[in-house]
């Protein structure tokens, strides 16, 4: 390869005007062969470019004919690149500006807040009066992030409908308990009510026999409870429980309450009621031989006290139902005056600093 220079740089010199347009001629039908062969767009290095500038400048508008590893334009931008530095003695930046970290982050919150697609938040930028951003820059941050440009089409998922009305979403399920009677070993069927915003539960009632009579008297007693809630209730989730007759949606539904039975063997659908069993049976029932159903119902009534004022509950940071912020630290207090609380000879702990 090094011989093969001086000898081209030879022939040049001992060519003629007509030999040397041939020579150029076909060292461009050459090079858009070659050229054709390599991908559309090229990189070049700072050290190519340089180069290229100083065998392209002397050339002036003729580079226009030659030139195809970039387009003239670019080209023309190098040097006039070149020129800036000189003047003001730094590099030029190069390609646009980056989007502002700010910019980029609201862009982001829009798309995982909403079901938009990169036209509507590109809307709501300009009514915040962001107008350095395109749309093609919008569908660019979008993508980086695994983010579809295009709106969601669909209802969304069961979970973000559960989130979506949570406040408004009640859900009831039964519980079942072996209790002794005077007859012998009877099973007791506990039907509850759970709103789902807060994780209070309301038991709606105990029997042997959970019949339509019974089941229709539950959901009038439920419609008085309802009545007195901050936000009435909207949807009332439930299994597909033969106990839940006819009758029982019919009377809730008049009252505006959408009766909503989730899917077939999909206890996943309704897991804050199916998470309330496994908790007052784990923790409560099944610690006891209970005798009659009055024992039962006091049981309940004891495990449902600590459960609304005194249990902490993951799904709500840790906290007891009802506590609205964590209480402020007290380092400076030493830890022995935390005291211990008990219900049910023990079984229900919880523990307090004790009164200043």
């Amino acid at each position: 390869m090094k011989s093969l220079f001086p000898s081209f740089f030879l022939m040049l010199a001992t060519a003629t005007d007509r030999e040397l347009a041939r020579q150029i001629q076909y060292l461009k039908i050459e090079n858009r062969i070659l050229r054709d062969k390599l991908p559309k767009r090229l990189t070049v290095t700072a050290q190519e470019r340089q180069r290229l500038l100083k065998y392209g400048k002397p050339l002036g508008a003729a580079i226009r004919a030659l030139i195809t590893i970039v387009s003239p334009r670019t080209f023309a931008r190098w040097i006039s690149g070149e020129t800036n530095r000189r003047k003001e003695g730094k590099p030029a930046k190069q390609g646009r500006p980056q989007t502002p970290e700010d910019i980029r982050e609201l862009v982001l919150r829009l798309a995982r807040e909403n079901a938009w697609g990169y036209t509507r938040i590109l809307g709501e930028l300009r009514k915040l009066n962001i107008t350095k951003i395109s749309r093609s820059t919008v569908i660019k941050i979008l993508k980086e992030h695994g983010l579809e440009p295009g709106p969601r089409r669909v209802e969304g998922s069961w979970d973000d409908f559960l989130k979506r009305h949570a406040e408004s979403l009640w859900a009831s399920d039964f519980f079942s308990k072996k209790v002794w009677t005077m007859t012998g070993l009877v099973e007791v069927f506990v039907l509850f009510f759970i709103h789902l915003g807060s994780r209070r539960v309301h038991v709606a009632g105990a029997t042997v026999n959970p019949d339509r009579a019974w089941m229709m008297q539950q959901a009038r007693n439920m419609v008085l409870i309802f009545d007195q809630e901050p936000v009435k209730p909207k949807y009332l989730l439930r299994d597909r429980d033969s106990k839940f007759v006819h009758e029982f949606d019919a009377i809730l539904t008049l009252e505006g309450i959408a009766v909503t039975p989730i899917g077939v063997r999909a206890p996943n659908q309704n897991a804050v009621t199916e998470r309330f069993v496994q908790s007052v049976r784990r923790e409560c029932l099944d610690h006891f031989i209970v005798f009659g159903e009055t024992h039962l119902r006091y049981l309940l009534s004891e495990y449902l006290a600590y459960y609304h004022q005194h249990r902490p509950h993951q799904g709500l940071a840790n906290r007891p139902l009802g506590w609205t912020e964590p209480p402020v630290a007290e380092m400076d207090r030493p830890l022995g005056d935390v005291v211990c609380h008990e219900r049910l000879s023990g079984l229900l702990r919880h523990y307090q600093r004790s009164a200043a």
